[in-house]
């Protein structure tokens, strides 16, 4: 059994004009490192065998990539998990401070720039998701880990002698606390879920995809394996990581949102992936 490190959320705290003081925090920080390291790997990746766009084209890629992601983060965040809050209030999407991205809204974000890029300069869509498939997976680690410096997104009890213990604090369970809103209580042990998401995201899948792009592929077969594989670590997780709180279970007492949203993923996957190996035997003909 393990005890959860209490980290503060904020690393850096700098007084600031009109403002009490600005506050850099490590979940901003996981995602920035997440960026330069797509970059140095996308450059990195130029490099080899006819990639689809020069460097400078990268670069004004990256920019608007980046801009997908935390739009498209924030709006699918709203509309997918917090739909009835916007419906209450619709400025709650502009509530950044209050946090809250969804992968699966950065995703639809990132393909949007992608497809306008595409048209601009008249790159084939799936010659650059191909390119970008592999550098994706660092960025979805450094997000988990920025989830576990939170303490959000926990799996549900376990027995499991990896289970953490996380503090629970008496101001917002006071129920709990016969009726004190001071100190804390221990949780049972839980599934540190967003590590499990961070290795197997992060690592693995960068490995896998990594591994699979250094030979030559069909077209869209990069791009297949990583929301096929994406896709099916996601839904396993979600059967260990706890739903979100004002979602519950979907269904069946164990269908979550995040496994309704990677389903299309899985799908189109092995649509994409069927589809570039047969048109590899198509033109063997």
């Amino acid at each position: 059994m393990l005890y959860y490190p209490y980290i503060d959320p904020v690393a850096i705290s700098i007084p600031f004009p009109f403002i009490e003081k600005l506050q850099i925090r490590w979940y901003g920080l996981t995602y920035l490192i997440g960026f330069v390291a797509t970059w140095w790997l996308g450059h990195k990746r130029l490099k080899q065998f006819n990639q689809p766009m020069n460097a400078n084209q990268f670069d004004d890629f990256l920019f608007y990539g980046i801009l997908g992601v935390i739009i498209g983060g924030r709006l699918g965040y709203t509309l997918f998990y917090q739909f009835s809050e916007f419906i209450n209030n619709p400025l709650y999407i502009f509530y950044i401070w209050k946090g809250g991205m969804s992968f699966h809204g950065g995703l639809l974000g990132v393909l949007l720039v992608t497809g306008l890029f595409s048209y601009y300069h008249k790159i084939p869509l799936f010659a650059i998701t191909d390119f970008l498939a592999p550098l994706t997976p660092i960025g979805l680690g450094m997000g988990r880990i920025g989830n576990f410096i939170n303490g959000e997104l926990w799996g549900v009890p376990t027995e499991l002698p990896w289970g953490m213990r996380i503090p629970i604090f008496c101001k917002h369970f006071p129920e709990q606390c016969n009726g004190f809103t001071s100190g804390f209580f221990w949780s049972e042990p839980l599934h540190p879920s967003q590590l499990y998401e961070a290795i197997l995201e992060g690592l693995v899948l960068f490995i896998l995809l990594w591994w699979f792009s250094k030979r030559q592929r069909p077209t869209m077969a990069v791009s297949g394996l990583f929301l096929i594989v994406y896709a099916t670590i996601r839904c396993v997780i979600e059967l260990v990581r706890q739903p979100d709180a004002h979602l519950g279970y979907l269904a069946y007492g164990w269908v979550t949102m995040g496994q309704i949203l990677s389903l299309p993923m899985l799908i189109g996957g092995i649509i994409l992936l069927a589809l570039a190996y047969w048109q590899r035997l198509y033109r063997m003909r």
